[in-house]
């Protein structure tokens, strides 16, 4: 049975503990799959002009574009050369739901994640969107420091 490995990635240096950590656990485990996720942060309960709802659903496009080509594309290049099994994802949405709901619709075992440093204090031990999905999600979550 194939493991499945969930890695969210934030577009910092952050995220890059957290692909070699999954690479080096998909390594042990033998016969894994890694999906690499990246989350843009979008809320639906935007108030907006109507020019600017107009225009959301290309930039939504343009943002899913640019984060494979800039986080996802390369991380999952990193992992494929290494021999490993690996694919992206970029949705929009609440981090820790999205996160999560992309590890139930793939059935994946775990959810590794880095922890943020920027911030307030609640920040600098988890980030809001590391706390909040440790707190919600349906499989184990891996914070990586």
């Amino acid at each position: 049975m194939t493991t499945t490995l969930v890695i969210g990635l934030d577009g910092q240096g952050s995220g890059d503990r957290a692909l070699a950590f999954a690479k080096d656990l998909a390594i042990r485990i033998g016969d894994c799959e890694l999906l690499v996720v990246y989350v843009i942060e979008w809320s639906p309960f935007s108030f907006q002009t109507a020019e600017e709802n107009a225009l959301r659903h290309k930039r939504r496009e343009a943002e899913i574009t640019t984060a494979h080509e800039r986080v996802v594309d390369p991380a999952v290049e990193t992992l494929t050369s290494a021999g490993l099994t690996a694919r992206g994802k970029v949705r929009h949405g609440d981090v820790a739901d999205t996160l999560n709901r992309i590890c139930e619709e793939e059935k994946g075992q775990q959810i590794i994640v880095c922890r943020a440093s920027e911030g307030g204090f609640a920040k600098r031990i988890f980030g809001s969107s590391t706390a909040n999905l440790v707190m919600s999600a349906t499989v184990p979550v891996t914070v990586i420091a």
